[in-house]
This record gives structure tokens, sequence and C-alpha cells, in this order.
């Protein structure tokens, strides 16, 4: 059966992250892909210039009408820019307690415009981790969740995974994208255990929205009911291929997106 995945995230209208990269990592991992916007951004592959938020009331009535129609398999949590649409959500979310969720705790965009008012990062510490299946940080976000030093090295990663499972959530993904070493580790806490992912870093500036294309590949994969050590395993290895594929697309003269359909437009490089 094809899972039906739904994000909840904003805007990209460039097309590398938020909701339009969810959509296309939901697609080629297998998922019917849906979405409730969240907020609208203005930007491109060299940055953020506008943000305009979705009324929370709206962005919970986006949900319910998903929930009164389709059956969801997955959630992907990104974007939620403000305390009010992070209760929104919650609040339209707490029906649904059986429906996993991955929640990338999207606080700062790749060129360094904030995506989170300052007032929003308790609401999302209180409410939204302790519902999530799994949280994806990278090693900025995590040291805010945990209001903490960004970790430097792996046995400061493994730490925070821990701490971080300690807020709520049932397993806590924290990516070491950040580290300055040449491979890029990441670690999994989930069930008390610790799982490392290691692979090469690959160069290029193409990463614009990996972070929104891991999360969604993730939720994809609990959708299509992978267990956790092994759906990490898997979309890592997509974003991998999709980032090593990057250079294929010309799209933007900043950080390029990711190629989130290199396995399907082979013939098209």
């Amino acid at each position: 059966m094809i899972p039906n995945v739904l994000s909840i995230a904003g805007s990209d209208p460039s097309g590398g992250a938020g909701i339009q990269a969810d959509l296309k990592a939901f697609a080629a991992n297998g998922a019917y892909g849906m979405a409730a916007l969240t907020a609208l951004t203005a930007q491109n592959t060299q940055g953020v210039s506008g943000v305009e938020t979705v009324p929370p009331t709206f962005v919970a009535a986006q949900i319910k009408a998903v929930f009164d129609d389709i059956r969801v398999d997955a959630i992907k949590i990104g974007m939620i820019a403000s305390a009010q649409i992070a209760s929104a959500v919650a609040d339209a979310l707490a029906a649904h307690p059986e429906v996993p969720v991955v929640l990338d705790p999207v606080m700062i965009a790749k060129g360094g415009a904030p995506l989170l008012h300052p007032d929003a990062m308790d609401t999302l510490r209180d409410r939204l981790v302790p519902r999530a299946t799994l949280i994806t940080p990278n090693l900025p976000e995590a040291a805010h969740l945990l209001d903490q030093p960004i970790a430097t090295n792996r046995d400061e990663m493994a730490a925070q995974a821990q701490a971080l499972t300690a807020l709520g959530p049932k397993a806590a993904l924290v990516k070491g994208g950040h580290l300055e070493s040449p491979d890029s580790p990441d670690v999994l806490c989930a069930d008390g255990n610790l799982h490392w992912f290691d692979g090469p870093r690959t160069p290029g500036k193409n990463t614009h929205g990996t972070g929104c294309t891991l999360s969604s590949a993730l939720a994809a994969q609990i959708g299509h009911g992978t267990p956790l050590p092994q759906a990490v395993a898997a979309a890592k290895t997509y974003v991998a291929g999709a980032i090593a594929a990057a250079d294929a697309l010309s799209v933007g003269h900043g950080h390029g997106p990711v190629h989130h359909f290199h396995t399907l437009w082979k013939d098209r490089a």
C-alpha cells in the first residue's frame, strides 16, 4: 500500500526547501504527499527576503481537512514560525496520537535568516518535541533545544542525542553536518541505544534544503513501516545521492538545491 504522508511546513518558491522539497522527497521515496502550509517565504538560492505566516486557525483548518477525508500514515513537521502556530499544530494533532511524526526543528535558513520566532522555542520544546516519534536537529538546533553549547565531537553529539530523548520524543537523530571534519556522522538515539551513521562529506555548494529533504524521506520511510535504524539508513543514502547528483541541475546562483529525482532522471543528466 502506498503511504499518505502529510507535511506541515513553510513554502519555498524556489523549490529547494520547505513544502516543495518535502513533496519531492515523499514522491521519490514512494509516498503520496500532502501539505499544510504554515508560512510563505520570499526566498531563492541566495537567501530569504521575506516571511508571511499563515493564521494559526487556518493552519489547523488545513490539517483538519486532510484528516477528515484521508488516511494519514506519517507526518513531517518543518517550519512552524511562531508559538501560536506551534500550539495550533499541537492541538490539531492531539486527536491523532497514533500517527508517527518526524519533527525537523527548523530555526535558521541556510543563508542565516531566522525562521523561528524567539518566543516559539518554549512551545516547540514543550508541545511538539514530546509528540514526535523522531526529531532531526542539526548541531546548532540541538544546542538551542537543550540550551547547551554546540557539540564539536562525536561524544558530545551522542550525549546531546540522549539528552534530547529526555525531552519526550521517542527518538532523536542529531546530524553532524556542521562538524569540522572530513566526514559527516549522524547519531540516532532510540530505545536507549545509539546508532551511528557515517558518511563522507560531499563537496559542493548545492545543499539547499538538505534538512527538509532528509526529514521528509524519513517520514516516507516510516510511512512504509520501515523500522527506525533502517529508515535512517535509507533516507541518508537517498539524500547523499541527491547531493552527489545536484550538479546535474542548473538552479540559481547561490546554494542550489539537491537533485530529489536523481534515481528517476538518470537519462536526463
